[in-house]
């Protein structure tokens, strides 16, 4: 049958024809212009052609934002803490029926390529985005990120329901410099832990899109990472496409100064594997064409990126009849349905995890209860983060507490303070008092009424201002206030303000960043600019900001907001106290966390409200960890959970009085102190002592926590592994799959929850290996008095480690012992099992060893290295020395008498010494690199080496501006030696 009588004009109209030849046959007949233009986010309509226009990037980290109302469940670290996969399987489905309908709305402006999920390392609990991704550890992250893309994508064999986007890709765990900084990763580190996350939703979950990420990968800039390629597409099979961070291609010249032009760079990240540029486009296209004239870009270079685009497009079933795909005729019927609000409430009810529950203080019983007082802001708030939707409703504490004392004397029973302070702000100099007309408008008046206005102190140094007669927030702009904004809300916080302490009863009042406020002329207010150096002088009551003359206020207390929740407290039988972060405060995208604990204020509420009433419970509303060692210590009763959305207060007061038994567990390690962590900056945590993995010192809260309301009890580990009749335990090869099984009891007398966690202990190893490593969890239901057998599927090959001497993965011989529990501390049952897998040989001398695959290290960074595909090493710091250490080399295959290194220096202090079996041995080997030419100007230099022998372990210490991309010890080394790990 021919096109003609089909009514098809071109072959990639063809639904019967390959998807690979329709989507090649379309790209070959876009002009060079068009397939210039389709590089972009936003890809215009062809109309001769019929291809519509397309936009890719809807944010969707927890429901469909910024697009109008829709479902919205728990933040991500919310939806960690769930441990369940089903659940985020089917949110993901939610997610992806609502943006089709908003896709028909108009599919030009809202596309189906979804920006989520998050898949992020969170190795540090200070990153500003915590709220965004799931946790610290890879396996529980790649399993329910893994679920939630199967949800957004669909099932169908042939069309996807929507696209997830995998992001950020790679390192990105710092908003400090993130546009600048570079992660250095060491390749055991990068195999094990932060690319474990990203491939299973790759692999098993079929992920259709990635992001690259803001920082630098070992000094190269994500969007030229050649990890993109050889990883996700060479190794995992990824087919899908990938897409920049937004401004991120033009951030190589303008945050990372990687380049000098804007050029080099959009072509190097298209070559890199950057298939949509999400930046300015105009800079973004003009660059292309400049890259295409000069030969660095080439047409196929954009046929390659636009096929895996516009391959995304067809299998989203954009060029097939509506009556081929199921997920075509999706429409409004699908938004924000009953059964997406259910789904809403249990994901609400599981992400809640009940951290301590000390004489069974939990779950009130409505008749017994008594009185009860509600404190504290979060108690009667819903609050929203920046990838937040619009929420449809959202039900507070307060309203749902009340509803479960419904009767007569429900508002008698509930009493509500919400522990802010209100407050008239006066100007110091002068007396004039701050008023607030009906339009928000502010002015100081000598003999008007002031205004009453409540503050929020949210810690470290920032408050909210709320007018409650008008309901609305003071803001700001570069030059004015107003009282006028819903919430606080936005990329940049305007609702945020400081007032610092200056002295005698005085305080400087400064804006989301930093400018003042201070008196303008006719009792108007102004926000004016100011140097760091007058900020401080101000606050060493100096008389003037920027030659102006600066204004300080009064704060005249008009109630005391903790001396009501005090007395509120006293009068009440059970005291329920509501803290936690503000989403969009004190850390967010662009703002790391300033410290761990609560606000100073939180914190003197919970002990205040304790001291009267110590039979109290603490709900911890959070989109991260806090270290709470006294709250913990104290108080009988704690309760985390994220901010949950629309149902976060119906499933608080559920697992207040018992209609919901809570099962959360934690997707992190809570410390006990920011003091227990390093350097937010430090990705190696193998040597750092990150995560339950490797963290020895004591924990506050345990990876893996979560108290239930019954007793679960655990009997019989076993496995399908046949005994070993040398080893006398169980053993398989390295190969072989593993089932393993224990029995779970309920032994309350209600229905529970339990989350089942399976750990492996690692035995004797050539290298430092994890504590324990969860690798199997299930989230199970069980009747009081109920047994179950949860059975777990484990591969061998899963157990391997990076052999940095063979550049592979590796499972070792040895013994391996299961560890069955309800957390990564409390372990129930163990299992020893022998797995018949390799012995790491020793690294040979007389071959080239890459500088990054060390065993140890100290004070070394990883970075750049230009000639090569691999990273070089340098000291931390050129004023530092570093070593880097490599075990066991056999130096009896060849007769060493030389050190030959790849270096380059950009200091004539710049050396590398060689030293045997201890850092602190003498020299044998010293090889003075000086100024080959800067820090991209490699060079070959070798030193005699005194002959040794045996099997030593290699020190090479680098000093001064150096760096090092591989070396070899032996005799006549030559450059291409040839490579060994």
């Amino acid at each position: 049958m021919s096109h003609e009588t089909t009514g098809i004009e071109y072959l990639f109209q063809d639904p019967k024809i390959h998807l690979d030849e329709r989507v090649r046959d379309l790209v070959s007949r876009l002009t060079l212009e068009e397939k210039v233009e389709s590089m972009l986010q936003y890809q215009p309509a062809i109309d001769r052609f019929g291809v519509a226009a397309y936009k890719h990037g809807t944010e969707a980290a927890h429901g469909i934002a910024w697009l109008g109302e829709a479902t919205s469940f728990p933040q991500p670290v919310g939806l960690a803490c769930t441990w369940d996969t089903e659940l985020l399987r089917l949110i993901g489905s939610v997610i992806a029926d609502e943006a089709r309908v908003y896709y028909r709305r108009d599919p030009k402006l809202n596309g189906l390529t979804l920006w989520a999920p998050t898949v992020d390392m969170e190795r540090d609990p200070r990153w500003g985005r915590n709220e965004e991704a799931y946790g610290e550890d890879p396996y529980l992250t790649g399993e329910l990120s893994k679920e939630l893309v199967k949800g957004i994508q669909g099932d169908h064999p042939v069309y996807l329901k929507a696209v997830a986007t995998l992001k950020h890709f790679l390192g990105n765990n710092n908003e400090v410099d993130r546009g600048s900084g570079s992660s250095s990763i060491d390749p055991r580190n990068l195999r094990e832990y932060y690319l474990r996350a990203f491939e299973k939703p790759f692999t098993e979950g079929g992920a259709q899109s990635m992001m690259t990420s803001y920082n630098l990968i070992n000094g190269t800039p994500a969007t030229l990472y050649h990890g993109v390629n050889d990883i996700v597409r060479d190794e995992w099979g990824m087919d899908g496409f990938v897409v920049s961070d937004a401004g991120d291609v033009m951030g190589i010249v303008n945050d990372h100064q990687y380049y000098d032009s804007h050029t080099p760079g959009v072509a190097e990240s298209i070559r890199a594997g950057i298939d949509s540029i999400t930046d300015d486009a105009e800079l973004s296209k003009q660059a292309i064409r400049e890259a295409l004239a000069q030969g660095t870009l080439q047409e196929e270079d954009l046929d390659r990126a636009l096929f895996h685009t516009f391959r995304v497009r067809f299998r989203l079933g954009e060029f097939d009849p509506a009556t081929d795909n199921p997920y075509a005729l999706i429409g409004e019927e699908a938004l924000m349905t009953e059964q997406a609000r259910e789904l809403s409430l249990r994901a609400a009810r599981e992400q809640i995890v009940l951290l301590k529950n000390e004489h069974e203080l939990l779950p009130l019983n409505p008749a017994r209860c008594g009185k009860v007082a509600v404190i504290g802001t979060h108690g009667n708030e819903v609050y929203r983060d920046w990838y937040s939707g619009t929420l449809p409703y959202r039900i507070t504490p307060l309203e749902a507490i009340r509803a479960k004392l419904e009767g007569e004397d429900a508002k008698e029973r509930v009493v509500y303070r919400d522990a802010k302070n209100r407050v008239i702000l006066t100007a110091a100099n002068d007396g004039a008092k701050l008023t607030v007309d009906s339009s928000g408008e502010m002015r100081l008046s000598q003999d008007g009424e002031p205004t009453v206005l409540t503050m929020t102190d949210w810690g470290y140094g920032s408050v909210t201002l709320h007018d409650e007669h008008l309901g609305t927030y003071v803001t700001s702009d570069e030059e004015t206030l107003r009282v006028t904004a819903d919430e606080a809300y936005g990329w940049y916080v305007k609702e945020v303000f400081g007032l610092t302490p200056v002295g005698q009863g005085e305080h400087l009042w400064t804006t989301w960043n930093g400018k003042p406020v201070i008196a303008g002329t006719e009792g108007s207010l102004k926000v004016v600019e100011a140097e760091r150096s007058a900020l401080n002088a101000v606050e060493s009551n100096a008389s003037t900001v920027s030659g102006q003359s600066h204004t300080t206020f009064q704060v005249e207390t008009v109630s005391d907001g903790l001396a009501e929740a005090i007395a509120a407290a006293q009068a009440a039988d059970t005291a329920i106290v509501f803290v936690g972060n503000h989403p969009l405060i004190n850390g967010k995208e662009e703002n790391d966390r300033p410290g761990l604990e609560l606000a100073a204020s939180q914190q003197r509420l919970i002990e205040e409200v304790y001291r009267v009433n110590p039979n109290m419970i603490v709900i911890l509303t959070g989109s991260y960890p806090f270290a709470i060692p006294w709250v913990q210590e104290h108080i009988p009763a704690i309760v985390y959970t994220s901010h949950a959305g629309q149902e976060h207060g119906t499933a608080i007061a559920d697992v207040l009085f018992g209609d919901y038994a809570p099962a959360g567990r934690l997707n992190m390690t809570w410390v006990q102190s920011e003091d227990q962590l390093g350097d937010i900056k430090d990705y190696d945590i193998i040597r750092g002592g990150r995560t339950y993995q490797y963290f020895e010192g004591e924990s506050l809260y345990p990876f893996g926590h979560g108290l239930t309301y019954s007793p679960f009890e655990y009997n019989d580990l076993r496995t399908d592994a046949p005994k070993d009749s040398v080893k006398s335990i169980a053993a398989l090869d390295a190969v072989d799959t593993l089932q393993v099984w224990v029995e779970v009891t309920n032994r309350g007398v209600a229905t529970g929850e339990e989350v089942v966690q399976l750990y492996v202990r690692p035995g004797a190893s050539r290298v430092k290996r994890p504590l324990k490593t969860l690798c199997g969890f299930q989230r199970i239901r069980l009747d009081a008095g109920e047994t179950r057998t949860v059975s777990f599927t484990i591969r061998m090959k899963d157990w391997a480690i990076w052999d940095v001497t063979r550049d592979r993965y590796c499972v070792e011989s040895g013994e391996y012992t299961l560890l069955a529990g309800a957390s990564s501390a409390d372990i129930r049952l163990e299992h020893p099992v022998y797995v018949r897998g390799e012995v790491i040989p020793p690294r040979q001398a007389g071959r080239s060893i890459r500088a990054e695959n060390f065993d140890d290290c100290s004070d070394i960074v990883l970075d750049e290295s230009k000639e090569q595909r691999e990273a070089c090493v340098r000291p931390r710091t050129p004023q530092r020395s570093g070593w880097i250490a490599f075990h066991g080399v056999d130096m009896n295959t060849v007769s060493v008498v030389e050190l030959q290194c790849r270096v380059s220096g950009n200091s004539s202090d710049a050396t590398i010494e060689l030293r045997l079996d201890t850092p602190d041995s003498e020299a044998v080997a010293r090889v003075n690199v000086g100024n080959t030419g800067g820090a991209q100007a490699w060079a070959t230099l070798a030193e005699a080496v005194h002959s040794v022998s045996g099997t030593r372990d290699v020190y090479l210490w680098l000093s001064g501006e150096v760096r090092l991309a591989h070396f070899t010890l032996g005799a006549n080394a030559t450059e291409d030696s040839g490579f060994q790990a």
